[in-house]
Parts: C-alpha cells; sequence; structure tokens
C-alpha cells in the first residue's frame, strides 16, 4: 500500500512529456538527421575545400536570423507550457501565440536567405557543399513548417479550451516536438555558417 503511494506521488515527476505518439515522430526526425549528418560528413570528408569556400559564401547574418528566432520561439512555448501548467490559462495563450508569431520569422527569413543566395548565384548546383546545405537546410524547413502548422492547431484547440492544468498533453508534444526541431537547427547552424 506504502509503495503503491510512492509510486503514484512519484510519477508527475518522471512523466515523459508530451504523448507516445509526438515520441514516435521524434524519434524518426532525429534518425532521418542522422543519417543526413552522416551524409554531410562523407561529403566533408571527401570536398573539405569546398566546404571551406562554400561557407564563406552563405551569410551568416541570415544563419544567426534564424537561431534566434528559432531559440525565442521555443522558449515562448516553454512559458506557455509553464503557464499551463500553472492554471494560467490566458497567459498560456499569449505565450503560445507569441512563439507562433516568432516561428513565422523563421520561413520568412529562409525565403529572404534564399533570395539573396540566388542572387550570389548560390544555388544547388553551385557544388557540392551548396548541394548538401540546400539538401539539409531545405529538409529542416519542412519539419518546422510542420510545427508551425502544429502550433495553428494546438492555438485553435487552446482557444477551444481543450487544455488546462490537468490535461495538456498536446500543447506539451507541441513543445517537445518544436525544441526537437529547434535543437537539429542548433546542429545544422555551425555545421554550415561556422565550423565548414
Amino acid at each position: 500500500m506504502a509503495t503503491a503511494a510512492l509510486a503514484t506521488h512519484a510519477a508527475p515527476g518522471g512523466r515523459i512529456p508530451g504523448n507516445k505518439g509526438i515520441w514516435v515522430g521524434i524519434c524518426c526526425e532525429f534518425v532521418e538527421f542522422l543519417v543526413l549528418f552522416t551524409v554531410y560528413f562523407v561529403a566533408r570528408a571527401h570536398f573539405p575545400e569546398a566546404f571551406a569556400e562554400g561557407a564563406e559564401r552563405l551569410s551568416r547574418t541570415a544563419g544567426t536570423a534564424i537561431t534566434l528566432l528559432m531559440l525565442s520561439s521555443s522558449f515562448l512555448i516553454a512559458c506557455s507550457v509553464q503557464a499551463i501548467r500553472a492554471g494560467r490559462r490566458r497567459q498560456s495563450l499569449y505565450w503560445l501565440s507569441g512563439g507562433l508569431l516568432v516561428a513565422l520569422g523563421y520561413p520568412l527569413a529562409k525565403f529572404l536567405e534564399i533570395r539573396w543566395n540566388l542572387a550570389q548565384g548560390i544555388n544547388g548546383e553551385s557544388g557540392i557543399f551548396f548541394t548538401v546545405y540546400y539538401y539539409l537546410t531545405f529538409n529542416h524547413l519542412v519539419h518546422a513548417v510542420w510545427g508551425i502548422l502544429g502550433m495553428f492547431w494546438v492555438l485553435a484547440r487552446h482557444l477551444a479550451g481543450a487544455y488546462d492544468a490537468d490535461d495538456y498533453g498536446g500543447l506539451e508534444a507541441l513543445a517537445s516536438y518544436w525544441h526537437a526541431t529547434d535543437l537539429i537547427w542548433l546542429v545544422l547552424f555551425p555545421f554550415f555558417y561556422v565550423l565548414a
């Protein structure tokens, strides 16, 4: 009896955030990018000069802006989860809305970066570095767009009253996915804009 009570009391602290489905998706995302990172390292090992020269041609300003947008939106969404856990539904909605607005800056920044790249003559056929760069960053953009669509869905459900201090699994699942996508960008950023 005492053991059962202790286990019940300990369960919330040891609980995995979100739901099983989102973690299957996150694991698939990580496996996919692990394969892509392997491609990056193989290409870089075979063409070190191309990677060194290619990185110099990219806009570090754009890469830094995307990094700041990803980190800021992740922070705001984490604040949304914390607010709903504390029973502050309205604050949670504000934080989530802010996270969505900041996240929308990512595809805009990526569009402007690509436009700048093309104006500089940098496209997917500009060499192995840029082929790998476009493939990995476009792939990340696709995952980020899925996350942004998820934000719209979760925000609509949140506005409809689907989440409260006792039931916020959908919001937590979104936060988990967005943090995973953020983490992948934090690997991509130095790969292309700093270390190459």
